[in-house]
């Protein structure tokens, strides 16, 4: 995978482009937000700092979703809630807080890679972990025993699974599944994810981002 870092600490670049070389992607560096509008043409996938000489980082995310959906990972320090939140509202893929373990940072890369448009996923079916969703039979099978879930629990998993991986927010989850009319925003939709992780059974598997929506882990 070609691989664009948008980052101007030469220390951290370096690194970061050592552990990508030797997992095999090619790497572009730029330390400026400007650059990054120019180059990100020409890569698969963009590791984006926020704190850049030019530019707010939170600014280049904006302007390249409007011209681009080429998948964007923020690898910043900024790590407090209103940043990472504005950061997933604004697009990105993925949101990690330095300093970063860089074989987090490699899975991550792994995961939105295997979301992308190439990537081998059958559009009817997903596998997580042991579980296989069946997102046209509605069926939820672990080793072959079938994960009984409500109309409901299914909906929002389905929702999740499409995006497996990735950030979904409250207010998408509500839409896809109740629909834009639907007002009694939040209690429901807790009601029916206690429920559905506890059928599930797997802790960690679906995640709640604090103040934006939660995630089904690949």
């Amino acid at each position: 995978m070609r691989v664009l870092l948008v980052e101007d600490d030469a220390g951290v670049a370096d690194a970061v482009t050592g552990a990508l070389g030797a997992h095999g992607h090619l790497t572009e560096r730029v330390g400026r937000g400007e650059d990054a509008l120019l180059r990100h043409h020409d890569n698969d996938l963009v590791l984006l700092d926020l704190g850049l000489p030019d530019m707010d980082g939170l600014d280049v995310l904006r302007k390249l979703r409007k011209m681009s959906s080429t998948p964007v990972i923020v690898l910043t320090a900024r790590g407090d809630e209103r940043s990472v939140v504005r950061g997933l509202r604004l697009g990105a893929d993925d949101y990690l807080v330095k300093p970063v373990r860089l074989a987090e940072l490699l899975a991550r890369i792994d995961a939105v890679a295997r979301r992308m448009p190439t990537a081998a996923q059958s559009p009817g079916m997903v596998r997580v972990r042991d579980l296989v969703i069946d997102l046209e039979a509605r069926r939820v099978t672990a080793e072959d025993d079938e994960i009984e879930l409500t109309a409901k629990e299914f909906d929002i998993l389905a929702v999740l699974a499409r995006n497996l991986g990735a950030a979904v927010s409250r207010q998408q989850l509500l839409d896809a599944v109740w629909g834009d009319a639907y007002l009694a925003v939040s209690r429901s939709l807790d009601v029916h994810l206690t429920q559905l992780r506890g059928k599930l059974a797997r802790p960690g598997l679906l995640t709640t981002i604090r103040g934006f929506g939660f995630r089904l882990e690949d």
